[in-house]
């Protein structure tokens, strides 16, 4: 089919509404619907599009719901004529497929699709346009979906900046096991070991415990229901780590053997080796970048001034990680470059007063 020119956000969650802002921005048409009537008027307000009044028929609609709903709202779409093609967004494959045959939609209009992006935050207020700006976005077409269909979904990720990938339902439904779903559960393992931490422990909390515990603080019913729409995959992929961390924990108790501290330092090579296996940007290799690390002081404006000097250097930030100082108004900004433009960029900050460890 030729260009999208209208489109209906059913969901104004965080994922619809941000999939609505990337829409308007490319000049589409954008209708929304959601059984939350405060969510569709926050996300209206929010310039996202206008309200969705049945009857009404467009190229495309995009079901942004949780993967147990996806297969009923598809089916009470394609019954009101709603578009010519179907999507949804869910993390989870396979299931909202097996429904809809259940059902008996039409699974020649419609495809499964998943962006690989979020936040932490949910609801309208916390989508943005650019979320899913060279994210990988799945597509899962079966025997039964039409080319047009899935033209469609494609046509749709290129207007959000997204990265198209054609794999098969189960095989993506293993995948996201491995890269999401399983880590967002071992994240939350280790998150709720502070629920109960003494004040000393959580006084002493650094980037590390940070860093592996973030993706925790997602919603948990909408976590819920994900990983348990995609629960024998998942379940796989803990029962390994489990099994992991058993072996670890058994070898820590024996650490006066040596034999037993070896097995623990070869998990940890395990771990720098799958480290080094995730992509790089915009998809590409994996690289590896210096850190140059500079005092900042809690201020507004200061992330700004740092980053001018960068760009008057000529140097590229390829990431930037922020650590504050308990009980000082400052921190230290961990500035990942190109290993080549160090000495560039160390060079320029020391020039405009900056303070380098």
């Amino acid at each position: 089919m030729s260009g999208l020119e209208s489109v209906l956000v059913v969901g104004t969650g965080l994922i619809g509404t941000s999939v609505a802002l990337a829409l308007r921005e490319q000049g589409v048409t954008v209708y929304l619907a959601d059984r939350d009537a405060g969510a569709v008027r926050l996300a209206r307000e929010l310039g996202a599009g206008t309200e969705w009044t049945a009857g009404r028929s467009v190229d495309l609609a995009v079901i942004a719901v949780p993967p147990h709903v996806v297969a009923d709202r598809l089916a009470d779409l394609q019954k009101a004529g709603a578009a010519r093609f179907y999507t949804d967004v869910a993390s989870v494959k396979a299931l909202p497929l097996r429904q809809a045959a259940d059902l008996g939609c039409d699974l020649t209009t419609y495809i499964a699709g998943h962006p690989l992006a979020g936040r932490e935050r949910s609801g309208p207020a916390a989508a943005r346009a650019d979320l899913f700006l060279g994210r990988p976005w799945a597509l899962c077409p079966t025997e039964e979906t039409s080319p047009d269909a899935v033209e469609a979904l494609r046509g749709l990720i290129k207007l959000c900046g997204g990265e198209a990938v054609e794999v098969e339902a189960a095989e993506h439904d293993r995948a996201v096991a491995v890269v999401s779903h399983a880590p967002h559960v071992a994240a939350s393992a280790v998150a709720a070991r502070l629920a109960e931490a003494p004040e000393t422990a959580l006084g002493l909390a650094g980037q590390g415990v940070r860093d592996v515990t973030r993706i925790a603080a997602g919603d948990p019913g909408l976590w819920t229901g994900i990983l348990s729409g995609n629960a024998l995959p998942v379940a796989d992929v803990l029962e390994a780590v489990a099994a992991d961390l058993a072996a670890a924990a058994a070898s820590l108790r024996a650490s006066a053997d040596p034999a037993a501290m070896g097995r623990v330092t070869e998990l940890l090579h395990r771990g720098v080796a799958g480290t080094g296996r995730i992509p790089g940007k915009h998809g590409g290799p994996a690289r590896t970048y210096a850190t140059v690390q500079v005092i900042i002081g809690d201020r507004p404006g200061e992330l700004a001034r740092l980053f001018l000097v960068a760009e008057e250097a000529g140097v590229n930030i390829e990431d930037v990680r922020l650590e504050h100082a308990p009980g000082l108004p400052l921190g230290a900004a961990d500035l990942s470059v190109q290993p080549e433009a160090v000495e560039t960029l160390s060079e320029a900050l020391r020039a405009h007063g900056w303070q380098l460890p």
